[in-house]
């Protein structure tokens, strides 16, 4: 559904204290996708000095204040920059590398002696526990039998290295299990801080690089793929459309979106997966985005893979065997 420019001309978010009609008129000038964090600035400065009521006034110093002090900090990281030997520290540029791994199960497997089905489960298990049990890697496991024709079971998977993916499916592959396992789907993607501001809830712009997975009991993932006609928009234009985009998701709270980049390493441009214990939530959300005009710019959003949460154990047992 559309939002109204009128609408977005009048946002103005709840404020926890009493503001003057000129003040509040001020930050309905304030273009609307900064609004927000402006509001909360001007707000937690009047906390800082005890003032009631935020008026022109107020609002002048604020601003003045924030503005101060963000041109000082700028020139200090400017210097920091500049100091020889200086730099980033490692653990705050790493970015996390995800995987969506998806199987499908030959048949035959089932139709082995139960003994041997027994033995090659637990040591395909023993394997994934070895990995779910490392620091290095977050491992989860979800089922989609009985619910996609073309995949069981599905492994997310996040590391600092696309090395240990590698590593863990030859350890798979390897055992009695694994050699009846055929992969459907791999989606390779990285973490990174999103290009948009996000106006109805700056919080949500925090260090996109690590991801938090595995808090719901459904997952809906699949790639993306913008038009080429996208990017040569200018950022301004694109910020705008994706406000509306924002706006629409941000009426549906129940549902968490993890994107995940994959520019020059996989086929797709990002990978998108969305975590809820409400799918109609998730219906109605992909149902109302349909309505915004950033769908214009979609070249591809399939396929589409609804996943059922699952602990590894319970994910290798729901192939049936």
């Amino acid at each position: 559904m559309a939002i109204d420019s009128k609408e977005l001309e009048d946002f103005m978010p709840a404020t926890e204290l009493e503001w003057s009609d000129t003040a509040i008129a001020r930050m309905k000038n304030v273009p609307f996708f900064v609004r927000k964090s402006v509001v909360r600035g001007i707000e937690q400065y009047a906390k800082d000095t005890a003032v009631a009521l935020i008026d022109d006034d107020v609002v002048s110093r604020a601003r003045q204040e924030r503005e101060g002090g963000a041109i000082e900090e700028a020139r200090k990281n400017k210097a920091t920059k500049a100091a020889p030997g200086s730099e980033v520290p490692e653990e705050l540029k790493r970015r996390q590398f995800v995987n969506f791994a998806f199987y499908k199960l030959d048949p035959a497997f089932r139709r082995l002696p139960k003994e041997r089905k027994e033995v090659a489960k637990k040591e395909f298990l023993e394997v994934l526990e070895e990995y779910d049990a490392n620091n290095d890697m977050i491992l989860l496991g979800y089922t989609m039998v009985g619910i996609r024709a073309d995949v069981d079971i599905m492994f997310w998977r996040i590391s600092y290295d696309m090395e240990g993916f590698q590593k863990m499916t030859t350890r798979l592959y390897q055992t009695d299990l694994g050699s009846y396992l055929t992969p459907s789907f791999s989606y390779l993607s990285q973490t990174k801080r999103s290009m948009y501001q996000d106006m109805f809830n700056p919080e949500h712009e925090e260090d996109r690089t690590h991801i938090i997975p595995g808090k719901a009991k459904y997952l809906f993932i699949y790639p993306f793929v913008k038009t080429r006609a996208w990017y040569l928009l200018t950022q301004f234009t694109r910020q705008g459309i994706m406000d509306e985009h924002i706006y629409v998701g941000n009426k549906y709270p129940s549902v968490k979106l993890n994107t995940s980049y994959s520019f020059g390493i996989d086929d797709q441009e990002f990978v998108v997966a969305f975590e809820t214990d409400y799918p109609e939530d998730f219906v109605d959300l992909v149902m109302d985005l349909r309505e915004t005009q950033g769908s214009l710019y979609v070249e591809r959003d399939t396929p589409i893979f609804s996943c059922i949460a699952n602990s590894l154990e319970d994910t290798v047992n729901s192939l049936g065997i």
